[in-house]
């Protein structure tokens, strides 16, 4: 069986030394794009962002159309026949409508109708010049008196403002939760590749140092074989880590943004800050606030909310079509001015217009019915509440515990790292002492990259799942 050759006569003091912290050497040329600075981009430009930040304007503009319905307006109509040289009639109706919140529809105007084969009600005595001024009033009685459809819409589009609010809310905080986990990404990455990028330096020493002492004599082949294959391991997995990286960095550009909305393209020498190595933990008074915080404004909740409220207008509004329709209405005719100037006072007995309309369905098997369809959606969307605000809460307490659990974690890689440390240290002396040998160096070497490595990956994804912990919460990193 071919066994290693131990190597006693390699001096100690020519291998490289083990420290991993230059792997966190910036050079003189480097840019550091810090999380905050990369979240204040995202908020300025972003397109997302910006689309989330439309959402409260459009709910106002609803609102708007919504109040439309109550703006004053101006109607005006005129009827003309003329045949075989005769004057059958002329009619000309102008007038002002002026809605208002209360069911009542206020209108004044003038009549002014001629002609030889006029019909009879629409006359009007020559005195005032065929003119005839009116103000009067129509006011639902039954039907529409607490509810009709242009209230409805104005209360539809208030709820809906909420509802938008939540939907920005929502919309921004997914953008910054995917932005974290890949700023994240890219900063493992890169640190990834700076450490094995060490590792291949300190492999490529001692394969040196081996090589020469080959030549010496000092050496047997099988060790230069093993020192290479260490060093040719290390080039591959950085080859990896370099694809990892760009990669990284392409998924990280798609969330920088020039003001006047164009791509940004992260520059080489753009690199992450090193953040702290033992993270500050989450503590329970924060988790307790985001828990409040999440009952009361997460968006999923906020928007199953504001649907509610919605639907619960519905319900007013169809309920109210239960009643039978019974419109009044009243005008004055040339009071308390005629057409002509003359002033007089109003005499409900005299010179009016008065309509009463009355109309109901015998079954109301569509009032009936939509009533009930629309119950059965507001109890599904309270049941929704209930469940989504469970699932909220368990999310929150779910991730809340694996970060406590990764912060021991934590401590236990940094404190492995430490003793591998001290354990490689221990072969180059044993080494010098001639009690070790490259294999027994390389080995534990091996093992302190790897717990480095696992700690760099483990401290970063830290800080994904604290974004999440937000995220779930339905706040924005940026309130962290």
């Amino acid at each position: 069986m071919l066994m290693i050759i131990v190597l006693q006569q390699v001096n100690a003091q020519n291998l490289p030394e083990i420290n991993y912290e230059k792997a966190y050497d910036a050079p003189d040329s480097a840019i550091f794009l810090d999380i905050s600075d990369f979240y204040q981009v995202i908020l300025d430009n972003h397109p997302v962002v910006k689309q989330a930040n439309l959402q409260p304007e459009k709910a106002d503009q609803m609102l708007r159309t919504a109040r439309g319905n109550f703006d004053p307006k101006i109607e005006a109509s005129w009827d003309v026949k003329e045949f075989n040289g005769k004057d059958y009639y002329n009619i000309l109706n102008a007038g002002l409508k002026v809605p208002i919140w209360f069911p009542v529809d206020i209108k004044g105007g003038i009549d002014r109708n001629t002609g030889v084969f006029l019909n009879p009600e629409r006359t009007i005595p020559d005195a005032n010049a065929n003119r005839q001024l009116f103000l009067g009033l129509s006011v639902p009685l039954g039907k529409g008196l607490f509810i009709d459809e242009r209230r409805a819409s104005v209360k539809m589009a208030m709820a809906y403002q909420s509802l938008a609010a939540a939907e920005q809310t929502k919309m921004i905080n997914k953008v910054f939760y995917q932005a974290t986990k890949d700023y994240y990404d890219w900063y493992n990455s890169y640190y990834y590749q700076q450490f094995l990028n060490q590792s291949i330096q300190i492999a490529g020493q001692i394969f040196n140092r081996v090589k020469i002492d080959y030549e010496f004599g000092e050496a047997a082949v099988i060790d230069t074989i093993q020192a290479q294959i260490t060093l040719q391991n290390r080039q591959i997995e950085f080859a990896q880590a370099k694809i990892d990286y760009n990669n990284a960095s392409y998924r990280l550009a798609n969330h920088l943004w020039t003001p006047d909305e164009k791509p940004l393209e992260l520059s080489d020498k753009t690199i992450p800050p090193r953040i702290a190595e033992i993270p500050e933990q989450v503590s329970e008074e924060v988790y307790f606030r985001l828990i409040e915080m999440a009952q009361n404004n997460h968006p999923d909740v906020r928007k199953l909310q504001a649907k509610i409220q919605q639907l619960n207008v519905q319900q007013q509004l169809n309920k109210e079509n239960l009643k039978p329709q019974l419109d009044f209405s009243y005008a004055f005719l040339d009071e308390p001015f005629s057409a002509s100037g003359e002033s007089s006072g109003f005499d409900f007995n005299n010179d009016y217009k008065l309509g009463l309309a009355f109309s109901v369905p015998i079954f109301l098997r569509k009032e009936r019915g939509k009533i009930r369809e629309t119950d059965l959606k507001i109890r599904e969307s309270q049941y929704e509440v209930q469940m989504t605000s469970r699932s909220i809460i368990n999310e929150i307490n779910s991730v809340y515990q694996e970060l406590n659990q990764l912060q021991t974690v934590l401590g236990q890689i940094s404190a492995i790292v430490v003793n591998y440390q001290r354990m490689v240290q221990a072969e180059l002396l044993n080494l010098q002492n001639g009690e070790s040998d490259l294999f027994k160096i390389n080995f534990q070497q091996e093992k302190l990259i790897n717990a480095q490595l696992k700690y760099l990956k483990l401290r970063t994804y830290y800080e994904k799942v604290k974004a999440e912990l937000y995220y779930s919460s339905g706040i924005s990193m940026l309130g962290n």
